[in-house]
């Protein structure tokens, strides 16, 4: 059944693809990747490509790491599972949470709660701030503010809190109390403020009116991804997080920072709340935890957070919350195996240098073709090119233009991602200098050609 035939035949026959129309998978199916080594994928054809997209966000050490690969084989055969609900735990689950605790020390976290992935992570963190409120006398606090353009995960809680209708209007009514602000957006946004510290400034005077008209002490938290990922890459000024930070101190709101995508490494610092000098009160984290080799998120906690639920007498600070594998040994494994490989290979370096090499590329290629209306990047390993057909009155480019440009630049040696009128790059953090001239030549083609 794994014959060529075979499976181009039932590609999309059998199964719904994730972030994707059923109808149209079938008209288009995806392409069938069969193998990697190094930053590189190969398809079922034998057509290999710089992977681009880093998996998905998440193959921060590539796809070679025989390190993680060997902790797996090691763990699956000592202990392959077994539940950390109350009265159990594993030895893999807590040396994990020790080295957590040394590596987001300087993020001000030290409780680890162990989740499947990033969405899981994300809905860990709407609850614990819930809980953390009505533990302190606070019941009133239960909204939530986030980020127009953010995303949050697939998840309802998750789904709430997101910025992009796409992720939300299909699925609604979603949970009450949710309200969004406009993010610091420089090249689309409601003040038609193009310098990104006059935007950072708006942004957060919106951030301060809507709290003051939904009462603080009605919310429980602020959810933000330092840089804004699958949203289409949208780093704010440096002020802006920090701004955040000192808005929900004011008023005794929690910060949570969804870095799902930013967190080891990929923004050329160690986490992107540490990019910008901010010290949240809960963190979600998954993807590049485990470099993608195995299903694992972590949602941390800083001390703060920690003290109120320890030293609660009653039943009430008890973590209702739980995976069926959160804490699974051969995924904890694998994360002690990838933190010491990411530590020692100190993969925010190479993700700066990269960053900076494909950020400036990128803008380059937008002095070329037309069709590319903004370059947003600059901070490590993620950038993204918003394509338009009229860059005067950046009128957002065709599904068609947009698709043909990824489907060349794949011809040409480089896997991008699209989103809308986006074309989105996260490759490894372990990419070379000649696998990014790769992908911009690949992408030079493509515009060329479309």
């Amino acid at each position: 059944m794994n014959n060529h035939n075979f499976l181009m035949e039932n590609n999309a026959r059998h199964m719904w693809h994730p972030m994707a129309h059923p109808a149209e998978s079938l008209i288009s199916p995806p392409r069938i990747i069969t193998s990697s080594h190094g930053v590189r994928i190969t398809d079922i054809d034998g057509h290999t490509t710089v992977d681009a997209v880093g998996g998905l966000w998440n193959v921060n050490l590539g796809y070679s790491c025989d390190a993680v690969k060997q902790a797996i084989t090691d763990q699956l055969n000592d202990l392959p599972y077994y539940s950390t609900f109350r009265g159990a735990s594993n030895d893999k689950v807590i040396e994990l949470s020790f080295m957590l605790k040394d590596f987001f020390a300087d993020d001000g976290l030290s409780r680890a709660f162990f989740t499947s992935g990033g969405s899981d992570s994300v809905e860990i963190c709407l609850r614990l701030a819930r809980q953390y409120h009505k533990l302190r006398g606070e019941a009133g606090r239960v909204k939530f503010l986030s980020l127009k353009k953010g995303y949050h995960g697939t998840h309802t809680g998750g789904a709430s809190v997101n910025g992009n209708a796409n992720f939300r209007t299909p699925y609604e009514p979603l949970l009450p109390g949710c309200f969004q602000i406009p993010a610091p957006y420089t090249y689309r946004n409601p003040f038609n403020e193009s310098d990104p510290e006059r935007l950072a400034d708006l942004c957060l005077r919106a951030l301060d009116d809507e709290i003051a008209f939904q009462g603080p002490q009605t919310i429980a938290a602020f959810i933000m991804e330092p840089i804004l990922g699958a949203g289409g890459v949208i780093p704010p000024h440096k002020s802006f997080m920090p701004g955040v930070r000192d808005l929900c101190s004011q008023y005794g709101i929690l910060l949570i920072a969804d870095e799902v995508i930013t967190g080891f490494g990929r923004t050329g610092s160690w986490t992107g709340s540490r990019h910008w000098h901010v010290q949240p009160d809960l963190m979600s984290t998954a993807k590049a935890i485990t470099t993608g080799y195995f299903p694992f998120g972590c949602t941390m906690i800083s001390d703060a957070i920690a003290d109120v639920f320890e030293q609660d007498p009653s039943s009430d600070g008890m973590i209702g919350s739980g995976y069926t594998y959160s804490g699974h040994p051969v995924g904890a494994a694998a994360a002690v195996a990838c933190l010491k490989e990411t530590l020692r290979l100190n993969v925010p370096e190479n993700a700066a240098t990269r960053g900076q090499q494909l950020f400036d590329g990128l803008t380059a290629l937008s002095h070329k073709h037309d069709l590319i209306g903004d370059v947003r990047g600059g901070h490590g390993l993620m950038c993204g090119l918003e394509l338009v057909s009229d860059r005067e009155n950046k009128t957002p480019a065709s599904k068609e233009q947009v698709e043909r440009i990824q489907s060349i630049a794949y011809r040409e040696g480089a896997m991008v991602r699209v989103s809308g009128a986006n074309i989105l790059m996260s490759p490894p953090l372990i990419i070379s200098s000649t696998e990014i001239d790769i992908i911009l030549a690949a992408l030079d083609s493509a515009f060329t050609e479309t």
